[in-house]
C-alpha cells in the first residue's frame, strides 16, 4: 500500500473520486427506469425521452472538456462541486415543474447532462490519474471506474423499489440527498502538487500547444473515434433496455436485473482491465474488448427472450461496460503526460457522448417508427467491428518534447 500510494493526498483523492463517481454515475444509470413513469405522468413519448437522454449525453460530452479545462487550471474539486450544484438544479426542476415539453428537455437533458460533464468519468478519473505514475495509473483509474459499478449495481435496485413503493417524484427527491453528499466529498478532490513523470519542457507546455500536438497525433484521433462506439453502445443499453425487454414480453424486473448485473460485474471488468493495462498493450486490450461486445450483443438479441438470457447478457456486457475507460485514459496519459490530462480525456469523452446521443435518440426513433429496436442493435454490432479494427494502429509511445528555447 505504501508503494501504491505515493502520499496521503493520493489516497484522499482516490477515495473522494470513488464517492463522486459512485453517486453521479449511479444516479445516471437509473433514468431508463423512469420511462414508463414519464410516459404516464408527463405524457412523454419514447422519442422525446430518447431525445432528452440524447441531449443529456451531448451536453455531458460538450461540458466534459470545459470542466476538464477548469479542473486543470483551478482544481478538480472546484469543477466537480459546481457540477453537483447544477445536478441538483436539474433534478429539482424535473420533479417540481415546469417539467413538460421543452422544460423536460432542459431539466433531464441540458442541466443533468452539463452536471455529468463535471461529476462523471472525465474529471474524477483524470484527477486521480494525475496522482499516480504510469506504472500504476490504470489500476488507480480502474478502482475509480469500479466505484461507478457499485452505483450501477445498487441504484437500479433501490430506484425500482422506490418507484414501486412510492412514486417517481419522491424517488427524485431522494436523489437530492445523494447529491448533497456528493457536494461534500467533492471538496476533497485536491489537485496534484507536482506533474508526475514530467520534464521541465513538459511542465511549461501551453494549452494550445497541447491541443495542436494531440490532434496531429494519429493515435489520439483513433481513440476519439473509438470512444464514439463505446458511448453509442452503453447508452443504447442504459436507456432502452427497459423498453426493449418490455417489447420482447419480459416484465420490468428483467431490465432491472440486467442493469444491476451490468453494474456488479463491471466492478470486476474495470479492475481486471486496470490490472491488465499494466501488463499488456492497452490498444490491444481495447480491440479485444470491443470484439467481445459484438459477441455479447449478438447472443443477446438473436437468442429467445428469457430470464437466463437476460442474466447472461447482464454478466457479459457488465464485464465489458466501463472497462474501456482505464486503458483509454491510460493511453492519453502515457502518450501526452498528465498536465492537460483532464482536458485531453475530456475531448475524447466528447466523442463518446456524440455516440451516446446517437444511441439514445436512434433507439427511440427506430422503435416509434418501425416498432422495434433491432436496427439500433445491428448498428451497435457493426460499430463494435469498426472499433476493434481502428485501435490496433495506435502508437502508445510517449511523445518526447524538445525545448526550443535552448
Amino acid at each position: 500500500m505504501q508503494k501504491f500510494f505515493a502520499n496521503r493526498l493520493s489516497l484522499i483523492v482516490l477515495i473522494s473520486a470513488c464517492c463522486v463517481i459512485l453517486i453521479s454515475m449511479g444516479l445516471r444509470q437509473t433514468f431508463g427506469l423512469f420511462f414508463e413513469a414519464f410516459e404516464n405522468g408527463l405524457g412523454v413519448t419514447r422519442t422525446e425521452f430518447g431525445l432528452a437522454i440524447g441531449i443529456q449525453m451531448l451536453f455531458w460530452g460538450i461540458f466534459a472538456p470545459i470542466f476538464g479545462i477548469l479542473a486543470d487550471k483551478f482544481g478538480g474539486n472546484k469543477a466537480v462541486f459546481l457540477g453537483f450544484i447544477i445536478f441538483a438544479l436539474g433534478i429539482f426542476m424535473l420533479y417540481s415543474g415546469p417539467n413538460t415539453g421543452i422544460y423536460f428537455q432542459i431539466a433531464l437533458g441540458v442541466l443533468v447532462g452539463t452536471a455529468l460533464g463535471a461529476t462523471a468519468i472525465g474529471v474524477p478519473v483524470s484527477e486521480v490519474g494525475k496522482h499516480f505514475p504510469n506504472e500504476t495509473r490504470t489500476i488507480a483509474t480502474g478502482i475509480v471506474t469500479a466505484a461507478a459499478s457499485i452505483g450501477y449495481f445498487l441504484s437500479p435496485l433501490l430506484t425500482k423499489y422506490s418507484l414501486v413503493q412510492f412514486d417517481w417524484e419522491d424517488t427524485l427527491r431522494y436523489f437530492l440527498i445523494f447529491i448533497v453528499f456528493g457536494l461534500i466529498v467533492s471538496l476533497f478532490l485536491f489537485p496534484a502538487k507536482t506533474v508526475i513523470n514530467s520534464s521541465q519542457v513538459d511542465r511549461e507546455q501551453t494549452f494550445w500547444s497541447a491541443m495542436k500536438e494531440a490532434f496531429s497525433h494519429k493515435g489520439y484521433v483513433l481513440l476519439v473515434l473509438g470512444f464514439f462506439v463505446c458511448g453509442f453502445q452503453i447508452t443504447l443499453v442504459g436507456t432502452h433496455i427497459p423498453g426493449y425487454m418490455q417489447a420482447r414480453g419480459m416484465d420490468g424486473w428483467s431490465a432491472t436485473i440486467i442493469l444491476a448485473l451490468i453494474g456488479f460485474f463491471n466492478i470486476f471488468g474495470t479492475l481486471g482491465m486496470g490490472y491488465l493495462g499494466t501488463k499488456y498493450r492497452k490498444k490491444n486490450l481495447l480491440s479485444i474488448l470491443y470484439s467481445l461486445r459484438a459477441v455479447s450483443i449478438c447472443v443477446f438479441i438473436f437468442s429467445p427472450p428469457s430470464m437466463l438470457n437476460s442474466i447472461i447478457f447482464g454478466v457479459t456486457f457488465g464485464l465489458l461496460w466501463l472497462s474501456t475507460v482505464p486503458p483509454t485514459n491510460g493511453i492519453v496519459a502515457q502518450i501526452f503526460g498528465t498536465k492537460y490530462l483532464s482536458t485531453l480525456f475530456g475531448i475524447v469523452f466528447l466523442c463518446h457522448q456524440f455516440g451516446a446521443f446517437t444511441g439514445a435518440f436512434l433507439g427511440g426513433y427506430f422503435y416509434d417508427n418501425y416498432g422495434s429496436y433491432d436496427y439500433a442493435w445491428y448498428m451497435a454490432i457493426v460499430l463494435s467491428i469498426f472499433a476493434t479494427l481502428i485501435h490496433y494502429p495506435i502508437n502508445e509511445t510517449r511523445i518526447q518534447r524538445v525545448d526550443n528555447t535552448i
